[in-house]
C-alpha cells in the first residue's frame, strides 16, 4: 500500500487530471478506503488534455469491416475509438467512488479494482494504436458514455447503465473482434481484446452481484433491468454490434431467462425510429364512427400484427397490441429476420421519432398516433395526419381513378338505393352475371355474385342491408378471372408517385384474397399467354409506370405513403384476353407491398409467396414453418397465440 494513500485520492487523480500520463498512472493495487470524504457533485466533464477533451457532438468513428483489418491506419482508428471508451469507463468508475462515498465498502472495492483494469485497457490500446501510427488524441472523441452514465443518482444506476449495458455489450464485441484480428494475422491486437474480454466478464459479474442485491425482490432479473432503464437506453444496448455471445454472459453469472430475452431484443442505434402500426380494419373505421369490430376483425388485428416486420427496417419501432412469445421471436431471429423494436404506446412517450407509418391513415390510426405529432423533426416525410377522406377507403376511389384514366366503360356503377342497384344488376345480367361490392369492403370480402337464378328477395335484402351500413354498393359485370395482379406505389410529400413493384395475387374463386407471389422478374410468375398479352397488347408497363402514377398524383392531393392498384386479366366470351386496369385502389399498405418488402429481406434472385391461412384449416402447424429467409417457409405470427389467422412467408 502506498503510504497514506486513500482510494479517494486515486479516484480524484483519474477523474480530474488534465494529462494523459497522470490519468493512466496505475492506481496502487492495495489502498485504504478509510476516508472516502464527502460526496461530490457531478462535473460537466472529466479532466482531459486539450486534444482529448470530450464534446457533445464528437465525430462518430465507424468500425472497419473485416476486409480492412489488415490496414494499420484503419486498425488505429478503431483502437482510438475503443481507447476513449475505456478511458471514459475508468473516469466514470472514479466518479462513482467520489459521488457515492457511503456505498458498501465491498462494492467500492470492486469498482476500484475495475477502475485499475480500465486504466490498463486504455494503456494497452494506446500502445497498440501507436504501433499502428496513430496517437491518442489525433482523432476527435465523443462523450456518449459520460452523458448517459454520469447523471446517475445511485450506484444501482451505474450498475445498470455501465456494467449491465455497455460492458455487457462488450462481451460480444471484444470476443468477436479478437477472433477477426486473429484471422487477419494481427495477434497483438487480438491479445489485447482477449485480455479485455476476460476482464469484462468480471466487471459484468460484479454488476450482476450488486444488481441482484439492490433490485426489488420478487421480479426476474430481466424485468427489473428493463424497468431500471430509460430512453435512450434500452436492453438492446446491452448487445454489441457482433454475434451474440451467450457463453460470456453465463460466465458473468447472467441467468438463462435474461439471456434468452436479450438475444431477441432490438432497438434503433442512431436513426430516429419510424413508428409502424398494423390497423387492417381501416375501411370499417372509415365507414362509421360507431364501428364495433366483430370477433373475426379483432382476430385479424391481433393475429397478424407481426406483419409489420415485413415492411419495418431493423431500427424502426412497431407498436403491438400483444407481443409474441419470446420463443417465437427467437425463431424469427433464427430464420434471419432483423426485428424492429417491439413496443407499446406508453414506451414511445417523450421519445424523438422519425415518422409515423400506420397500415392506413384511417380514424383509428389518426386518433392513436396524435399524441406523437410533436415528437418529430419537420424534415421527416411521414408526419401525423388527420384521417384520410372516407371515400379514399371505399370502392368509389377506384372508380374515380378509372374515370381519370378514361376507362369509364370498365367502371362499375355506384348505387345508393336498392332500386338503383337492382337496375344496374339487370343491365349486367343482359350479358352475363353481376358482382355487387359493399363500398367499404376489402380483400374480396363483402361481395355478392348475382346471376339470373339468384333468388330475388335475398338479393334485395342483401342490397338493402349493405347500403344501410356502407352508404352505397358498386355493381359491375362478373368477369371470368384469369390472373389477378397488383401494382404497388409509394407517394412522396411532393406528390411524386414511384412504382415499387408488381405482384401476382392468389385469390379464391369468389375473388377473396389468399396470398401474394413476388419475384425479381414479375413476368416469370405469369402464364406465357398472359405475359405475352400484357406486354405486347395491353402495354402493361406504360400504364402502371406512367399513366396510373400521373393520375394518382391528381386524385390524392396531400397523401404521403403506400398505395396499391389491384388489376385483373380476364377472358372475354370469344376466348381472347382483356385487362381490367383498376379493380380497386387501396390508399394504404397492402399485403402485396408486405410481400415485396419481405422479398428484399430474403435471399437474392429468389421468388417468394405470402399466404394468409385460416388456422383451423391449416392442418399441422408445425409443418408450415421451419424455413429461413434463405429458403423455405416461415410463420410470421406466433402460432401459439393466434386464434384464427396465420401469416406464412415462403422463399422459393
Amino acid at each position: 500500500m502506498v503510504e497514506g494513500m486513500q482510494m479517494r485520492e486515486a479516484a480524484e487523480r483519474i477523474l480530474f487530471a488534465e494529462t494523459l500520463e497522470e490519468k493512466l498512472r496505475l492506481a496502487p493495487k492495495a489502498i485504504s478506503d478509510d476516508a472516502p470524504g464527502a460526496a461530490i457533485a457531478t462535473p460537466e466533464r472529466p479532466g482531459r488534455p486539450k486534444e482529448l477533451r470530450i464534446h457533445a457532438k464528437g465525430v462518430r468513428v465507424d468500425f472497419p469491416g473485416i476486409h480492412r483489418l489488415d490496414d494499420d491506419r484503419e486498425r488505429g482508428v478503431m483502437l482510438h475509438f475503443l481507447a476513449n471508451h475505456e478511458l471514459l469507463a475508468a473516469e466514470l468508475m472514479a466518479l462513482v467512488l467520489l459521488k457515492f462515498p457511503d456505498a458498501p465498502k465491498e462494492y467500492r472495492a470492486g469498482v476500484y479494482e475495475a477502475m485499475r483494469e480500465e486504466q490498463m485497457h486504455t494503456l494497452m490500446y494506446v500502445r497498440r494504436m501507436r504501433e499502428c501510427g496513430i496517437e491518442f488524441g489525433e482523432l476527435p472523441v465523443n462523450d456518449y458514455f459520460w452523458r448517459i452514465i454520469a447523471p446517475m443518482e445511485t450506484p444501482m444506476d451505474f450498475v445498470t447503465r455501465l456494467n449491465l449495458t455497455f460492458e455487457q455489450a462488450n462481451l460480444d464485441f471484444s470476443k468477436h473482434y479478437a477472433s477477426l484480428f486473429r484471422q487477419a494475422g494481427d495477434n497483438s491486437t487480438a491479445a489485447v481484446l482477449e485480455k479485455i474480454y476476460q476482464d469484462e466478464i468480471g466487471h459484468v459479474g460484479h454488476g450482476v452481484k450488486w444488481f441482484r442485491r439492490w433490485k426489488e425482490q420478487g421480479g426476474s432479473d430481466w424485468e427489473s433491468y428493463r424497468k431500471m432503464l430509460s430512453f435512450p437506453l434500452s436492453p438492446a444496448r446491452a448487445k454489441g454490434l457482433a454475434p451474440f455471445n451467450a457463453e460470456g454472459r453465463r460466465l458473468a453469472g447472467i441467468d438463462e431467462d435474461f439471456i434468452r430475452h436479450l438475444e431477441i431484443c432490438d432497438q434503433s442505434r442512431g436513426r430516429t425510429p419510424v413508428v409502424n402500426w398494423f390497423n387492417p380494419n381501416a375501411e370499417s373505421h372509415a365507414m362509421s364512427g360507431r364501428y364495433q369490430p366483430t370477433k373475426n376483425e379483432l382476430s385479424l388485428e391481433q393475429d397478424l400484427e407481426m406483419l409489420v416486420t415485413g415492411w419495418c427496417r431493423k431500427d424502426d419501432v412497431a407498436i403491438l397490441r400483444k407481443p409474441p412469445s419470446r420463443e417465437h421471436l427467437a425463431e424469427l431471429k433464427r430464420a434471419g429476420f432483423d426485428l424492429p423494436e417491439l413496443v407499446t404506446i406508453a414506451d414511445l412517450r417523450e421519445r424523438k421519432l422519425g415518422g409515423l407509418r400506420p397500415w392506413a391513415w384511417s380514424p383509428d390510426a389518426s386518433a392513436l398516433l396524435k399524441e406523437f405529432a410533436g415528437q418529430m423533426s419537420p424534415r421527416v416525410p411521414w408526419h401525423w395526419r388527420e384521417a384520410s377522406p372516407a371515400e379514399w377507403f371505399s370502392k368509389v376511389i377506384g372508380i374515380r381513378l378509372e374515370e381519370l384514366l378514361g376507362l369509364g366503360e370498365e367502371s362499375g356503377t355506384i348505387c345508393r338505393t336498392v332500386d338503383e342497384a337492382l337496375a344496374a344488376v339487370e343491365r349486367c345480367l343482359e350479358s352475363g352475371q353481376a358482382l355487387a361490392k359493399a363500398a367499404f369492403s376489402h380483400a374480396g370480402r363483402g361481395h355478392k355474385r348475382i346471376n339470373s337464378e339468384s333468388p330475388e328477395e335475398p338479393t334485395r335484402n342483401w342490397l338493402k342491408n349493405t347500403i344501410a351500413a356502407h352508404g352505397s354498393v358498386i355493381i359491375e359485370p362478373w368477369l371470368e378471372r384469369v390472373t389477378d395482379f397488383s401494382a404497388l406505389y409509394e407517394m412522396g410529400a411532393k406528390g411524386e408517385v414511384e412504382l415499387i413493384g408488381l405482384t401476382v395475387m392468389d385469390n379464391d374463386a369468389a375473388g377473396r384474397f389468399q396470398g401474394s407471389r413476388v419475384s425479381p422478374k414479375w413476368a416469370s410468375m405469369l402464364d406465357p399467354e398472359v405475359a405475352a398479352f400484357l406486354h405486347r397488347e395491353a402495354k402493361v408497363m406504360k400504364w402502371y409506370q406512367e399513366k396510373i402514377p400521373a393520375a394518382l398524383a391528381k386524385l390524392l392531393p396531400g397523401y404521403v405513403g403506400p398505395l396499391g392498384v389491384d388489376a385483373m386479366v380476364h377472358r372475354l366470351r370469344d376466348g381472347s384476353l382483356a385487362l381490367k386496369h383498376v379493380v380497386e385502389l387501396n390508399v394504404r399498405m397492402t399485403m402485396g407491398r408486405v410481400a415485396l418488402e419481405l422479398l428484399k429481406k430474403s435471399a437474392p434472385n429468389r421468388m417468394g409467396r405470402l399466404k394468409i391461412l385460416r388456422k383451423d384449416r391449416a392442418g399441422d402447424v408445425s409443418s408450415l414453418g421451419g424455413g429461413t429467409l434463405q429458403g423455405g417457409a416461415v410463420i410470421l405470427n406466433d402460432p401459439g397465440q393466434a386464434s384464427e389467422f396465420l401469416a406464412v412467408w415462403e422463399v422459393m
